[in-house]
């Protein structure tokens, strides 16, 4: 039996102005699903994300979460819902450290106690921060940033800095994932420290985890579905042999 999405999109529309940047668009991740969303620029594909993610609101269409339309939920609302969302370019606290990038995402559920529990430091508020920092601290090495943690994320070079960015995606569990262009800018052993900590995701934690990515061999790769954009429309999707063998996608985006 077929398991049902945690995150869908029915058909979304967008226009700017005269352009029709999504039309009708139908697009759906299951809980341990890595799903890829490719093709050629302009196709609506970071349009896409941005609405998924609740940073733009659609013309036509909504979204479901877990079966309750979401369409209207904030980005805010969203994440405290178990949405997380990593962006095209890059987003962190430069003057931060590592380790404080990844911990300031845990910070929205407070410490317990009030200013009461901070003051007196009490013994729950710090067990919690105690956990806080175990998490972030494992997520620190899984993701290959072990001796980074306390240099500052503004120093970083571009593929060290998207897998701090992916820790922090990670440090208040996320039940979807949605990553834009996630390996820009990385070496082959991060890629596979990347493809390493996605896979663990979806298939230990039961995460959905959607991304948008340029690497073709990549998301062919590791994604166990492809959508393929074009023109704000979906133009095919299937497994990774099917999407490569589809002469539509070939002759858009994949070429012969």
């Amino acid at each position: 039996m077929t398991q049902p999405y945690v995150l869908q999109g029915s058909g979304i529309s967008v226009r700017f102005g005269g352009v029709r940047a999504l039309s009708g668009v139908d697009l759906g991740v299951r809980a341990g699903e890595v799903c890829g969303l490719i093709g050629p620029n302009g196709a609506g594909k970071t349009t896409l994300f941005d609405v998924l993610s609740g940073i733009r609101r659609p013309d036509r269409g909504r979204m479901l979460l877990d079966g309750v339309d979401i369409t209207r939920r904030s980005p805010v609302w969203r994440a405290r819902h178990g949405m997380r969302r990593t962006f095209q370019r890059q987003q962190l606290f430069g003057q931060l450290t590592v380790a404080d990038n990844v911990l300031v995402a845990q910070e929205w559920r407070g410490g317990g106690g009030g200013l009461a529990a901070d003051l007196l430091a009490l013994p729950t508020r710090r067990r919690r921060e105690r956990e806080r920092r175990e998490r972030g601290g494992r997520l620190i090495e899984d993701c290959g940033l072990g001796p980074l943690g306390t240099a500052y994320a503004g120093g970083l070079p571009a593929g060290r800095a998207r897998m701090v960015e992916l820790a922090r995606a990670l440090a208040d569990p996320p039940r979807v994932l949605l990553l834009d262009e996630p390996a820009s800018g990385m070496s082959a052993p991060e890629r596979e420290r990347l493809a390493a900590v996605v896979r663990r995701l979806a298939a230990e934690e039961g995460c959905a985890v959607l991304l948008v990515e340029h690497n073709v061999a990549f998301v062919m790769d590791l994604c166990t579905r492809v959508v393929v954009l074009d023109l704000g429309t979906v133009l095919a999707e299937g497994t990774a042999a099917e999407v490569r063998a589809n002469p539509l996608v070939r002759e858009a985006y994949l070429g012969a």
